[in-house]
């Protein structure tokens, strides 16, 4: 679970080419000298967020905003957020029994009994397994993924692949998978050979320092695998988030867009990358859904993850819920492998039959972990929020951004339903902290935000 999560995880995340793409055709961009097209405006705030009355209540204007979404909205939003709740339980036994299935049938001892007979280079050896392991694993929970990534996303309207288009991006991602869960392999079982019992400790750093590198490497050489990423030259859009950046302390010269509509409905942006390789990337899904003030309000939200260096610091914190877990890992793994020798053939926690072993019980501990986990990624969503109305000065923009996302976010969860399955503030409480701000700042309440 730990190999393919960092293998298959910046596949979501967009960012662009090192290399300049070739210039826009006419299908891409509109002709020199032709008009552009017309951004969306962005619609007036509901009339107890409007401030006409001299003041605003956040709480009212908070319920104002909500309440524009229909019933029949909000019930297929929540409807399939609640269901993803199902599915972290479902994504664990599925795995689960995949693991149990290597591990009792002795087809994990097979696999790499052909991987040491295949490469003689005993280093190498855990990659040949972890291939065997990812293909397989692809191919066993197959019915599954399509269920849960396909037909289900397209029961909800937010998928634009076909099957064939959807398998074609399974391939992709499972290559990446294999080629980055290789290395990831190589390195960790290395860490195990070498320090032995305290394998846990190191093995943590390990773990930290391949997924900076992932980070560092996702937006130059894997996303362009998925999407076609290309310069955006709209001015009207670039430069108040250019302008932005540099406010802010960030050196930028570029923003770029990227194709995601070919895949998905949901708008989305980031600021992504590390030591060179960051990038301001925004999807055509945010450009054409969107108003200015909205794609400003969301740059702003992004942003802030870079200033405030949430990469880093989540790793960081991360890594103290991964260090917990491999010391679990490493108290219970010898006590059961022990009991089950003879029928699974793992020699002990260096042999890389006992990855499914491995797997069952960090993924087992990473679903007792979900709040904790879920905790530390809101409160920097939240921290990142703040930033961006600070920077942007776009209240409305916010607020209106993030009833888009309740396509497939639940807008108003109960307490604790946010704090044990939310990695990101619930659409009320990022709303009611954006109308908290506008009834701080009257010169916001016009529909544009003054120029900063």
């Amino acid at each position: 679970t730990l190999l393919a999560g960092l293998a298959a995880a910046p596949v979501a995340r967009p960012a662009e080419a090192t290399e300049p793409p070739p210039a826009a055709t006419s299908a891409e961009a509109p002709a020199r000298g032709a008009p552009l097209p017309p951004l969306r405006a962005l619609p007036p705030p509901p009339a107890a967020a409007s401030g006409a009355s001299g003041a605003i209540d956040p709480v009212a204007a908070t319920r104002a905003y909500l309440d524009e979404l229909s019933p029949g909205a909000k019930a297929r939003s929540d409807a399939y957020f609640e269901g993803g709740y199902w599915l972290l339980l479902w994504d664990f036994l599925v795995g689960a029994a995949f693991s149990l299935l290597l591990l009792g049938t002795g087809l994990s001892a097979r696999m790499r009994d052909l991987a040491e007979r295949r490469i003689r280079w005993r280093a190498l050896q855990p990659a040949g397994y972890w291939a065997q392991f990812a293909v397989l694993g692809a191919l066993a929970t197959l019915p599954y993924t399509i269920y849960r990534d396909h037909l289900r996303e397209h029961r909800y309207g937010l998928s634009n692949l076909t099957l064939g288009g959807f398998l074609g991006e399974q391939a992709k991602g499972l290559l990446v998978e294999v080629l980055l869960g290789g290395v990831a392999a190589v390195i960790l079982y290395a860490v195990v050979r070498r320090v032995g019992r305290a394998w846990w400790a190191w093995g943590t750093a390990a773990t930290i320092g391949i997924a900076l590198v992932v980070e560092l490497i996702a937006p130059v050489l894997i996303v362009p695998l998925f999407n076609a990423p290309r310069r955006l030259a709209d001015a009207r859009v670039t430069a108040p988030i250019l302008s932005l950046a540099r406010a802010n302390g960030i050196a930028a010269n570029e923003v770029w867009e990227i194709d995601a509509s070919r895949q998905s409905t949901r708008v989305s942006a980031n600021v992504s990358g590390l030591l060179g390789t960051e990038r301001i990337t925004l999807n055509d899904n945010l450009l054409r859904r969107c108003s200015l003030e909205e794609i400003e309000a969301v740059m702003g939200h992004e942003l802030g993850h870079a200033v405030l260096q949430h990469v880093e610091v989540e790793l960081l914190e991360l890594g103290l819920v991964i260090l917990l877990g491999f010391r679990l890992v490493a108290a219970l793994f010898e006590r059961l492998r022990a009991r089950r020798e003879a029928t699974w053939g793992v020699r002990g926690i260096a042999d890389p039959a006992g990855l499914p072993l491995v797997t069952l019980l960090f993924s087992a501990y990473m679903l007792l972990m979900t709040p904790v986990v879920n905790g530390i990624s809101r409160v920097a969503e939240a921290q990142a929020d703040v930033f961006g109305l600070n920077a942007a000065r776009q209240p409305d923009g916010f607020a209106r951004a993030t009833l888009l996302l309740s396509e497939y976010r639940k807008l108003e969860p109960g307490p604790l339903e946010e704090a044990i399955f939310y990695d990101h503030p619930s659409g009320r409480t990022r709303i009611l902290a954006a109308m908290r701000w506008k009834a701080e700042h009257p010169e916001t309440w016009s529909r544009a935000a003054p120029p900063r």
